[in-house]
């Protein structure tokens, strides 16, 4: 690293008439690029993933009744999830007992 002898910044690589300089947010510029080496080191981290199945078990979720848009029938399964912000109501899920359709309802 090498750093800005007039405010001691970090002095930032860029192209000026085809040629690479060092330069300053102060306004100084090294036209020595001599011993200055460009490199970006990422380190990826790996992340656990936890898979949620579909299949939920719907003994554990309450019924409630509520019509299914696709066969009419009176009864379906419902939970509550904080999907926008939380200022912002709920989203309720549903799904039906009969046919396992499933649907949300925003209000």
């Amino acid at each position: 690293m090498l750093f800005c002898p007039k405010c001691g910044s970090l002095l930032r690589p860029k192209t000026e008439k085809n040629k690479r300089v060092l330069f300053c947010s102060c306004g100084f510029t090294s036209k020595e690029t001599e011993g200055a080496e460009i490199k970006e080191i990422v380190n990826k981290k790996d992340r656990e993933v936890e898979i949620v199945s579909e299949e939920q078990d719907d003994a554990v979720l309450p019924l409630t009744d509520e019509e299914c848009p696709k066969c009419k029938h009176k009864k379906a399964y419902y939970r509550l999830q904080q999907t926008r912000s939380s200022d912002e109501p709920e989203t309720k899920f549903f799904k039906c007992e009969k046919c396992k359709y499933q649907w949300r309802d925003y209000s």
